[in-house]
C-alpha cells in the first residue's frame, strides 16, 4: 500500500552530519509514513549486544569495518562523542594492498588476481603478526616458510593438456591448415611476381635508351638504379627474367596440384602440436622467411614425430605462494605508513584517545576493551591489542580485551535486542510528530545513539527602515562594535 506500518531501527556512522540524518528521516516520514524510527551506530550495538551481568557499563570500543577504523570510548553507556577518532583504513584497503603486492609477485597472472580473491585470501590466510618486525625474522627461515607458506590454486583450462580430437578430425585440420599455407604461398609469389616484373621493365626501358643512343638520359638511369656500367645492367636483366620464369612455373605447378591431398599419404601421424596448433599457425605466418620450412612444389611425405608433451605442470604454474604477504597486508591498520598513508595506526589512536582522560578514567576505559568489525576477525588481533595496551599502560596496571562473539552480526544481534527491549518506551524513538516539530535532523539519544547537538543558527540583526540611503554612514567611535550595530 505504499508505505511502512512498523518502527525502523537505523544505523548510522558515528558523528553523522545532520543533513544525512534529515535527509533519511525525510524519505521515512514522508515517503514510507514510518510511525516512529530509531538512529544508533553499529559498533555500539554491538556493544551492547556482548554485554554480560558483570560487565562495566564503561570501555573503549574499537571498531574496525570495510571502509574505516574507529575509537569510540563509553563512559557510564553513553558515548562520548568529543574524544571519537577514526582512521580511514579497513579490509577495502587491506585487500587492495594485497592485490597489489601479488600482481608484482606474479606479473603473469595479473588479470587473475580479483579483488574478490584478495579478500577471500584475507579472509582464510591472513594473520596479525603480535610482533611484526620479530615475524618478518622468522618467515626468513626457509624451514619455517615451508611450515607456513599457503598456496592458492588459480583457475585454469585443462584442455591445453591433451587433445580429444579423433584421428579424422586431426588430418582434417591438417588438410585446413595446407590450404591455408598452399594460399598463402600463392599469393606471395604473385606479389613477388609483380615486383620483379616491374623492375624487369624498368631495366629493360633503360637498356632501349642506350640502343637507341640517347647516352645522357641512359647515364641518369644508372645512376638512379645506382650501377656502374652497361654490363651490371645486362646481368641484373638476365638474372630478373631467370626468376620471373621460374615464378611463373611454380605458380603452373601449383595451379596444377592445389587439389592434392598431401595428408592422406600418412594417416598414421600424431598431431605435432597438442598445444594449440592454429595458434602456431598464426605465429608462422608472421615470419617473412617461412618459405624454406614449407615448399612450393609438393611437398613430400613426412616422417612420423612422437607427440610432443608439455614440459610443466599447467596447475603448478597457476598457484600463488603466500608468504609474508599473509601478516603484512593486515598489518596496515597498525602501521598505515606501509600503504603511504599519513595517518597513526589504531595502537597511536587508542593512545591518544586514552591520554586525554585523567587517570582514573583511563583505568576504567582499558578495563573493557572491546573489538567488533569484520576486519577485527584476523587470528592474533586479540593478542596484538593486549601487547600493544602492555606497552603503553603503567607498570602492573590491568586490563582487558573482549572480542565480540560475532563481529559481523553483532550490531543487528544489537539493534534487535534493543528494539525488542525498547519497543515500549518513548526513548529513543523519533515519532512523526517530533520530526513535523523539530525537524529531520533531530535526534533522541539512547544508549547505543550518537549524541544529539542541535543546529545553532545566528541570530539576524534587526533591520532598520529609518534613514535609508546612501548618505547614511556610522561615525566613527572606539566603543564597542555591539553597541554601533
Amino acid at each position: 500500500q505504499g508505505c511502512v506500518d512498523h518502527p525502523i531501527v537505523l544505523t548510522e556512522a558515528v558523528c553523522n552530519p545532520l543533513y544525512s540524518r534529515q535527509m533519511m528521516s525525510e524519505l521515512l516520514f514522508e515517503c514510507y509514513q514510518v510511525p516512529k524510527v530509531s538512529y544508533g551506530v553499529d559498533s555500539l550495538y554491538s556493544f551492547y549486544h556482548n554485554r554480560k551481568q558483570n560487565w562495566p557499563c564503561s570501555g573503549l570500543v574499537i571498531s574496525s569495518g570495510y571502509q574505516c577504523t574507529h575509537i569510540l570510548p563509553v563512559l557510564e553507556g553513553r558515548l562520548d562523542a568529543k574524544n571519537c577518532k577514526r582512521i580511514n583504513l579497513g579490509g577495502c584497503q587491506a585487500a587492495v594492498y594485497l592485490q597489489r603486492l601479488l600482481q608484482l609477485k606474479y606479473p603473469g597472472h595479473f588479470a587473475a588476481i580479483t579483488l574478490s580473491r584478495m579478500e577471500e585470501i584475507l579472509h582464510e590466510h591472513s594473520y596479525i603478526a603480535e610482533d611484526y618486525i620479530e615475524e618478518l625474522q622468522k618467515w626468513r627461515s626457509p624451514e619455517y616458510y615451508e611450515s607456513n607458506m599457503h598456496k592458492m590454486q588459480l583457475p585454469f583450462s585443462n584442455k591445453l593438456l591433451g587433445s580429444t580430437l579423433t584421428s579424422e578430425e586431426k588430418q582434417e585440420r591438417r588438410q585446413q591448415q595446407l590450404r591455408r599455407l598452399q594460399e598463402l604461398n600463392a599469393r606471395r609469389r604473385e606479389e613477388k611476381l609483380q615486383l620483379d616484373q616491374e623492375r624487369l621493365d624498368r631495366l629493360l626501358y633503360v637498356q632501349e635508351l642506350l640502343e637507341d643512343g640517347q647516352m645522357d638520359q641512359f647515364h641518369k638511369a644508372l645512376v638512379e638504379l645506382n650501377m656502374d656500367s652497361a654490363e651490371e645492367l645486362q646481368s641484373y636483366i638476365n638474372k630478373l627474367s631467370l626468376s620471373v620464369e621460374q615464378t611463373k612455373q611454380k605458380i603452373l605447378q601449383a595451379e596444377v596440384n592445389i587439389e592434392v591431398d598431401v595428408v592422406d599419404s600418412k594417416p598414421e601421424t600424431p598431431d605435432l602440436d597438442p598445444l594449440g596448433s592454429e595458434q602456431s599457425l598464426e605465429d608462422v605466418e608472421s615470419i617473412n622467411e617461412f618459405e624454406p620450412l614449407f615448399a612450393e612444389e609438393q611437398p613430400e611425405v613426412e616422417k612420423p614425430v612422437a607427440a610432443v608433451q608439455p614440459v610443466f605442470n599447467l596447475a603448478e604454474y597457476h598457484q600463488l605462494f603466500l608468504g609474508t604477504e599473509r601478516i603484512r597486508a593486515p598489518e596496515i591498520v597498525f602501521q598505515p605508513s606501509l600503504i603511504g598513508e599519513d595517518q597513526a595506526g589504531i595502537a597511536e589512536t587508542m593512545q591518544y584517545v586514552l591520554e586525554r582522560y585523567p587517570k582514573e578514567q583511563q583505568a576504567i576505559l582499558v578495563q573493557n576493551v572491546f573489538l567488533t568489525g569484520g576486519n577485527t576477525m584476523y587470528p592474533g588481533l586479540k593478542a596484538r591489542v593486549q601487547k600493544e595496551l602492555l606497552e603503553m599502560r603503567p607498570f602492573q596496571s590491568s586490563f582487558q580485551v573482549h572480542l565480540a562473539s560475532s563481529p559481523v552480526l553483532d550490531a543487528w544481534y544489537g539493534a534487535r535486542d534493543w528494539a525488542v527491549e525498547y519497543m515500549t518506551r518513548e526513548e529513543g524513538w523519533i515519532t512523526r510528530k517530533d520530526y513535523e516539530e523539530k525537524g529531520g535532523e533531530y535526534l533522541k539519544e539512547h544508549c547505543a545513539s550518537n549524541v544529539y547537538v542541535p543546529i545553532r543558527l545566528p541570530k539576524q540583526a534587526p533591520r532598520t527602515t529609518e534613514a535609508s540611503g546612501p548618505s547614511r554612514a556610522l561615525p566613527p567611535s572606539t566603543g564597542n562594535p555591539c553597541e554601533q550595530a
